[in-house]
C-alpha cells in the first residue's frame, strides 16, 4: 500500500466528515469518524468467518464461562485478536435493512462484539449516544453509507498500512480541534525526535532474532509515541518482536488507542484505562523502552491522597519515595513511576520524556521539586536534556524539554549529563499555516543534527560548543546556606505609637486600665531615643510595673515590636547567652556550589561586604547532616547565555531623528 491509497483513503473519511459540516463542530468530527473507521475495519476483519461464528454461539450454553466463550470465539474469528462478534449484522446486512431501522440495528451490532470491543464504544466512545444524535439530525443513514464504501478489509490493507492510515486520521482530527490537541496529540516531529533519541546508539541492543523488546507509555493518549517507536524498532530489524503497554486516563483517547492496537494486531489487553498515578495497571512490570509526554502543568489536588499515602507507607519501595512535587504540577510523579518501571538487568531501560521548563528548576533546596532532581542527578540516571524551540505545540507556546534517562550509561557518559540547546533557529522552521499555536516545526534535516549531537555527544571540541555542554551531575548541585545579620533596635514612642499599641488585639483585656497604661508611658518614655534595647528594657519594665499582671506576655510583646524600629547604628540585641539576635528582615540565602566549602566561600563572597554577618550552623541538610540545605536545578539560560551588547547610542540617536522627522511629514500631510 503506498503513501498514495494512505493518503486517498484518509481524504476519503475526511471526506464523510465534510457531511456533518453545519450540523456538527469541527472539533467533534474526529469523535465520530475514528469510531465508524474502527467499526468498519472490524468489521471487514470479522466479515469472512462471520457465518462460522453464528454457528458456533448456537451450539455453546449460555452458561459457560465468558473467558472460555471469548476464547473459544476468537479463535474461530481469527481477527488477530480477542474480537468477535454474535450479532446476525453486519455492514454488508445492515446496509440491506430500513434506513428508520439503522440506528437500533447499530445498537444490536455493537452490542454483539466481545466485551472488550464492547467497553470501547459503549463506554468509552459513547457511540450508541454518538448514534442518537446522528440519528435525530438526519445524517446517520448518509454516513455509515459513505462508511460501507471505505476498502480496508485485510485483504487491501494490512494492519500495519491500516495503523498508517488510523495515524493520519488522529493528526488530521487533531489539528483541527485546538482546544485538545495539546492534550491529545504530540507533534510527529516532536515523537520522531524523541523516538530517534531513546534508540540512539541501541544497536546491539536491538539486534538479533526472536528478541523481544517490552515498550511502555504510562500518559499514553491515543498511542501515537508507541506506534512510532515500534515502526522505528521494527524498520531497523523486521525480525524484532515489539510488545507495546500503556495506560491512559481520557476515555475517548483511550478508545482511540485501544482500537488501534487492535486493528495492528497487537494484544490490546496491554492498554489500560485509568489514573497511572494511583492506580498502576502495571504494577511490577519493567519494560526496556518508556516514553511519555506527561500533561504539563495540571494539579493532582484531587487525587493526592493515594499517593501521599503511599509515599508515606512505602518510601523507596514504592514509586514516590524520593519526594513529591508540588500539587500544582504532577509530571515529576510521572517520572519516578517510569523510573520505578526501570529493569535492573544487563539490559536496562532508557526513559524519553518531554517536560516543560518547571521540573528543571522549580523548587528550592530541600523542596519535593529539589529533592526529586537530587536523586536522579545522584543515581546517575540523568544522561541527556534536549531543549526544543517554542510555538511547536498545538495549545500552548511555551519551551519544552526532552529529557533521556538511562540506568545503563555508556562508560563515557557516567556522571556527566549533557544539555542541549535546540531551541534556535537552526533547528526549527516556520510553518507557513498556523496550528492553534504551533507556528514553528522541526524539520527532518534538523531532528537528524540533534540526534548526531546527542549520539555522538558532540560539543565544545566539535564545534558545538554554542548548542552542547557536558556536565558533572555535580555540577547541578548547591549548598543553600542561611546567613544571618544582627538585629539593630531603636527605641521611641511617638503618638502613631501609642495608637497601634491602643489597637493590639490584647490591649482591650485592660478594660478602665488601659488608658491608665497609655498616660503612664507617655509619662515614662516621651521625649526620649533608645538605641541600646538593654537600656530600653528596664525603663519600659518600670513604666509597665504599676499595671503587674495585667499586662499580658503578648501584649508586652507587641509593645515591644511595636516601639523598635531596626536602625543601622543601634547597638545589638543579644540573647541571654549573649549570642547577638538575628534579624529576620535581613536573612538571606547563599548557594554555594556544592563541591566547594561553604566556609571558604562564606569569607570570599559575604564577609567582607557585610562583616557583622554570620552562617546559621543550626540550619542543616536532612540527608547528610551537613551545614547547609543541598539543592539541585538545572538553568538551561545561565549555561547558553550569551551577551548581546546594546547598540551605540549614536546609532540609536539617529534612528529616533529619522522617525521624528518622518512623523513631522505625517503630521503636515495631515495639517494639510
Amino acid at each position: 500500500m503506498s503513501q498514495d491509497t494512505i493518503n486517498n483513503n484518509a481524504s476519503f473519511i475526511w471526506s464523510i466528515a465534510e457531511l456533518l459540516r453545519g450540523d456538527f463542530k469541527q472539533s467533534e468530527y474526529g469523535k465520530i469518524v475514528l469510531p465508524f473507521t474502527i467499526l468498519r475495519r472490524l468489521d471487514c476483519l470479522l466479515e469472512n468467518t462471520k457465518q462460522t461464528v453464528l454457528d458456533e454461539v448456537a451450539n455453546l450454553p449460555d452458561e459457560m464461562d465468558e473467558q472460555m466463550r471469548m476464547a473459544i470465539l476468537s479463535g474461530i474469528a481469527d481477527a488477530g485478536g480477542q474480537i468477535y462478534n454474535t450479532s446476525r449484522f453486519a455492514f454488508s446486512t445492515l446496509r440491506q435493512q430500513d434506513a428508520g431501522q439503522l440506528r437500533s440495528n447499530l445498537v444490536d451490532y455493537l452490542t454483539g462484539f466481545s466485551p472488550n470491543v464492547r467497553d470501547i464504544f459503549i463506554e468509552k466512545f459513547k457511540f450508541t449516544e454518538i448514534l442518537k444524535d446522528l440519528d435525530e439530525k438526519g445524517s446517520l443513514w448518509m454516513v455509515f453509507d459513505r462508511f460501507c464504501q471505505l476498502p480496508i478489509h485485510p485483504d487491501e490493507v494490512s494492519n500495519l498500512e491500516m495503523g498508517y492510515l488510523f495515524e493520519e486520521l488522529i493528526r488530521r482530527f487533531s489539528e483541527i480541534s485546538n482546544e485538545t490537541a495539546g492534550e491529545h496529540f504530540t507533534p510527529r516531529e516532536v515523537v520522531h525526535l524523541l523516538v530517534d533519541l531513546l534508540l540512539a546508539n541501541d544497536d546491539e541492543a536491538l539486534s538479533g532474532k526472536g528478541i523481544i523488546r517490552r515498550v511502555y507509555d504510562p500518559a499514553c493518549g491515543t498511542g501515537g509515541m508507541l506506534s512510532v517507536a515500534e515502526e522505528a524498532m521494527k524498520e531497523f530489524n523486521p525480525a524484532l518482536n515489539v510488545d507495546l503497554f500503556g495506560q491512559e486516563l481520557n476515555g475517548e483517547s483511550f478508545a482511540i488507542c485501544k482500537s488501534d492496537m487492535m486493528v495492528k494486531g497487537h494484544d490490546a489487553s496491554r492498554i489500560a484505562y485509568g489514573n497511572t498515578l494511583t492506580q498502576d495497571a502495571h504494577k511490577g512490570e519493567t519494560f526496556h523502552y518508556m516514553l511519555s509526554n506527561p500533561p504539563y502543568g495540571v494539579d493532582w489536588k484531587k487525587y493526592a491522597a493515594p499517593i501521599k499515602e503511599e509515599a508515606a507507607d512505602l518510601g523507596y519501595d514504592g514509586r514516590f519515595g524520593a519526594g513529591l512535587p508540588r500539587i500544582s504540577d504532577g509530571q515529576l510523579l510521572f517520572v519516578q513511576h517510569m523510573i520505578e518501571k526501570m529493569r535492573d538487568d544487563e539490559k536496562g531501560s532508557r526513559v524519553g520524556i518531554v517536560m516543560n521548563g518547571s521540573p528543571l528548576f522549580t523548587g528550592g533546596a530541600g523542596s519535593g521539586e529539589s529533592e526529586i532532581r537530587r536523586w536522579m542527578l545522584e543515581k546517575d540516571l540523568v544522561e541527556a536534556i534536549i531543549a526544543l524551540p517554542t510555538d511547536i505545540f498545538y495549545n500552548t507556546g511555551i519551551q519544552t524539554y526532552i529529557w533521556i534517562l538511562s540506568n545503563r550509561k555508556p562508560e563515557e557518559r557516567r556522571g556527566k549529563v549533557q544539555l542541549i540547546d535546540a531551541s534556535g533557529e537552526r533547528f526549527w522552521q516556520s510553518m507557513r499555516k498556523s496550528l492553534g499555536s504551533k507556528r514553528r516545526a522541526i524539520g527532518d534535516a534538523a531532528r537528524a543534527e540533534i540526534v548526531q549531537i546527542y549520539g555522538e555527544f558532540l560539543n565544545g571540541d566539535a564545534g558545538y560548543g554554542d548548542v552542547s555542554k557536558t556536565f558533572d551531575t555535580t555540577d547541578f548541585g548547591y549548598r543553600e546556606i542561611r546567613v544571618e545579620r544582627p538585629l539593630r533596635l531603636r527605641f521611641e514612642l511617638t503618638q502613631e505609637k501609642l495608637q497601634l499599641i491602643s489597637e493590639h488585639r490584647r490591649f482591650a483585656e485592660l478594660r478602665e486600665a488601659g488608658p491608665m497604661l497609655l498616660d503612664g508611658m507617655k509619662r515614662a518614655l516621651a521625649g526620649h531615643v533608645w538605641m541600646d534595647r538593654a537600656e530600653f528594657l528596664p525603663v519600659l519594665n518600670k513604666a509597665l510595673r504599676p499595671f503587674g499582671k495585667n499586662i499580658s506576655a503578648p501584649l508586652k510583646k507587641g509593645i515591644i515590636d511595636i516601639l523598635g524600629d531596626t536602625h543601622e547604628d543601634a547597638e545589638i540585641c543579644v540573647d541571654k547567652n549573649g549570642d547577638p539576635e538575628p534579624d529576620t528582615k535581613l536573612r538571606d540565602h547563599e548557594l554555594v556550589p556544592l563541591l566547594e566549602d561553604w566556609q571558604a566561600y562564606f569569607a570570599r563572597e559575604v564577609e567582607p561586604f557585610v562583616p557583622d554577618a554570620w552562617v546559621d550552623t543550626s540550619h542543616r541538610d536532612a540527608s547528610d547532616g551537613e551545614v547547609g540545605r543541598v539543592g539541585y536545578e538545572i538553568n538551561f539560560n545561565r549555561y547558553f547565555y550569551q551577551y548581546v551588547p546594546p547598540r551605540p547610542l549614536v546609532e540609536i540617536d539617529a534612528e529616533l531623528k529619522t522617525l521624528e522627522a518622518e512623523i513631522a511629514g505625517l503630521l503636515k500631510e495631515v495639517v494639510a
